[in-house]
């Protein structure tokens, strides 16, 4: 057997390794569940009162 031929089919295998591997993982992260948000309540107060850029904007042109 050609040396080229055999790294082809070792690559091919490794290749197709790694895309089970790949597919087995989505999978197992796919059984989790929903994905939930964050709480609210873990949000620091001074990120929620913070004025927005948008706002700090407005006031400064007008």
């Amino acid at each position: 057997m050609d040396r080229s031929k055999l790294i082809a089919i070792l690559t091919g295998a490794i290749s197709l390794l790694l895309a089970m591997g790949y597919l087995i993982l989505v999978q197992m992260l796919d059984f989790r569940g929903d994905m939930v948000p964050a709480p609210l309540s873990s949000v620091p107060l001074f990120l929620s009162s913070t004025p927005s850029l948008g706002s700090m904007v407005s006031q400064s042109f007008f």
